[in-house]
C-alpha cells in the first residue's frame, strides 16, 4: 500500500506547517503529496510551490474543478507543472455540483459525464501535440464560431512541447456512471469517501467502464487513490467526535439540500435516514448539534480510528479491496512518521 499526504484545500487561512509536512512525507517515503480546491485558494499555485521543494514525490490535485479552467488552460498548467517538476504531475479532476458551478463559477452544470470526457479529450489533445487542437463540441468547442464570434479563430497547437504526451489523469467520481467513466477514460480513481464495505459494488461500476471498447486501464494497471482519515489512538470516542463535523459539512452543506453528491455517497452505504438528519440541522443552521447526531459506525465506514495494531490490519483490509494509495492528511511531522511504518 501507497501512501500520499493530502494537503487539501485552505480553511480560513493558509496552513501554516505545510511545508514541513511536505518535507517529511517524502523523506519518509511517501508515493504523492495532494492538494484540493473548493471556492477559495486554488490546487495549482500551493502544489507548485511546495513541490518545488520535493525532488521525488509525485504531484497530484484531488481536485481540480472543471469549470474552474477551460481544458486547455487546465492542460497548459499541468504541462508547465510536469515540466517543473521532471515528469510527477497527476491531474486530477471532478465535476463539483451545481452549487459551485454556477454560484462560484458561473458556468452551467448540464451533461456532467459529457463535459468530463470532452475535456480529457481536449487535455490530452494537448499533450500528444500531434495536430492543433480541435474539438466539434459540444461543451468545448474549438475554434469557437458561430454568428457572435470574430470568426477568426483557428485551432492551435501548444507553443511548448510538453514533457509527457500522456499525463496521468483521474477522475473525483462518486457514482456509479462517474466511477465507471473513470475507468473507460482515466488512469485512476479518485474517491472521496470510500469504505471496503461496498467494495464489490465499487468493482462493478469499475468493470463497466474498463469493458467498454477503447479503454485505457485495465484493473491491473488503474490506481485507486482514496481519501483515508487515519488516527492512531487509544481514545475513539474523541477522534469521532472531532470527524463527525467535517462529515456534517459534507453531508448538509456541501451541496444544494436536493443535490449533493457527497450526500448520495452515504445514502448508497445505508445511511439515508441519517443523511436527511444531518441535512435539516446543517440548513437550519444547527451544525454542532447535525454533527452530534452521525453514530459512530458511520465515521468507521470510511475512517480509520485506533490504535496501531487496528490501523495496520484495517489498511490490509482496503488494499485487498482493491485501494493502491491512501490520501491521508496527518497533521504533524510525528504522525507522518508513524504512518509510514504501518504501511
Amino acid at each position: 500500500m501507497k501512501l500520499g499526504l493530502q494537503l487539501g484545500y485552505w480553511g480560513a487561512q493558509p496552513a501554516t506547517n505545510h511545508a514541513e509536512l511536505v518535507t517529511a512525507a517524502e523523506s519518509a517515503g511517501f508515493d504523492s503529496i495532494f492538494t484540493a480546491e473548493a471556492w477559495g485558494s486554488d490546487a495549482y499555485t500551493p502544489l507548485a510551490w511546495w513541490g518545488s521543494a520535493t525532488e521525488r514525490v509525485r504531484l497530484g490535485t484531488s481536485v481540480l474543478q472543471l469549470s474552474a479552467r477551460t481544458p486547455t488552460a487546465c492542460a497548459m498548467a499541468a504541462l508547465t507543472l510536469d515540466h517543473l517538476s521532471g515528469g510527477r504531475h497527476i491531474v486530477g479532476l471532478g465535476v463539483s455540483g451545481p452549487q459551485v458551478v454556477e454560484g462560484w463559477y458561473g458556468q452551467r452544470f448540464a451533461k456532467p459525464l459529457a463535459r468530463t470526457r470532452e475535456y480529457v479529450d481536449i487535455m490530452r489533445q494537448v499533450w500528444a501535440r500531434e495536430a492543433p487542437v480541435t474539438s466539434a463540441g459540444p461543451h468545448y468547442p474549438l475554434p469557437l464560431s458561430g454568428a457572435d464570434t470574430t470568426g477568426l479563430g483557428k485551432p492551435l497547437k501548444p507553443i511548448t512541447h510538453p514533457l509527457r504526451a500522456d499525463i496521468p489523469v483521474m477522475l473525483g467520481a462518486e457514482g456509479p456512471k462517474n466511477i465507471a467513466l473513470a475507468a473507460e477514460i482515466a488512469d485512476g480513481w479518485l474517491p472521496l469517501f470510500y469504505t471496503p464495505r461496498l467494495a464489490d459494488t465499487y468493482n462493478d461500476w469499475l468493470d463497466e467502464g474498463f469493458a467498454r471498447a477503447g479503454a485505457r486501464r485495465s484493473r491491473e494497471d488503474f490506481e485507486i487513490c482514496a481519501t483515508a482519515q487515519i488516527v492512531i489512538t487509544d481514545d475513539r470516542a474523541a477522534s469521532y467526535e472531532a470527524i463527525k463535523p467535517f462529515l456534517a459539512l459534507y453531508m448538509g452543506g456541501m451541496g444544494s439540500e436536493d443535490t449533493n453528491f457527497h450526500a448520495e455517497v452515504y445514502r448508497r452505504m445505508g445511511y439515508a435516514d441519517v443523511v436527511d438528519e444531518v441535512t435539516a440541522l446543517f440548513r437550519a443552521d444547527r451544525k454542532e448539534e447535525a454533527a452530534r447526531i452521525i453514530p459512530d459506525e458511520v465515521v468507521q465506514d470510511s475512517a480509520i480510528v485506533g490504535d496501531v495494531e487496528h490501523v495496520r490490519e484495517q489498511i490490509k483490509v482496503w488494499e485487498a479491496a482493491g485501494v493502491t494509495t491512501m490520501l491521508v492528511s496527518p497533521g504533524s511531522v510525528a504522525e507522518i512518521d508513524r504512518l509510514a511504518t504501518l504501511s
